[in-house]
């Protein structure tokens, strides 16, 4: 499936194995230079929602080559029936998901975000004094 970009985000759906299931689900990635850090993961539903995570972007790349994460959702790269995969793993106090990407595909998308905000130039593209205000503003 191809990338959409604009100037300002790029998005790509993407087929998905849900570890165990015999038909592929539709994955939603997306990013925004506006928030340069993240990138949203959204797993659409049989219902037709979507479930969105907020996942690192260097943690997306970093799982292209090595197996990276802790916590909640922990990537690696596999090799299965000789096709070059991302493995996912989200868990959460509901349970635990497994899901398998392909990973030219997901590399095609970092590669695209990095055409938005090279890695390395994330703080130089948010107001992180302002974001502080707002938290600190929020807290009060």
């Amino acid at each position: 499936m191809d990338a959409e970009a604009s100037t300002d985000s790029v998005q790509q759906d993407m087929f998905t194995v849900l570890h165990g299931q015999p038909a592929p689900v539709v994955t939603r990635w997306s990013y925004r230079s506006e928030d340069p850090f993240a990138i949203t993961l959204a797993v659409r539903t049989r219902q037709d929602r979507w479930v969105e995570w907020l996942v690192a972007r260097d943690l997306v790349r970093e799982a292209l080559d090595a197996a990276a994460g802790e916590g909640d959702i922990r990537m690696s790269p596999q090799v299965v029936q000789g096709y070059d995969i991302v493995e996912i793993e989200i868990r959460s106090t509901d349970g635990r998901a497994v899901l398998e990407v392909d990973r030219d595909l997901l590399r095609h998308f970092v590669d695209s975000t990095a055409e938005l905000v090279a890695f390395g130039d994330e703080p130089t593209r948010m107001d992180l004094d302002g974001e502080i205000a707002k938290l600190t503003a929020s807290a009060g």
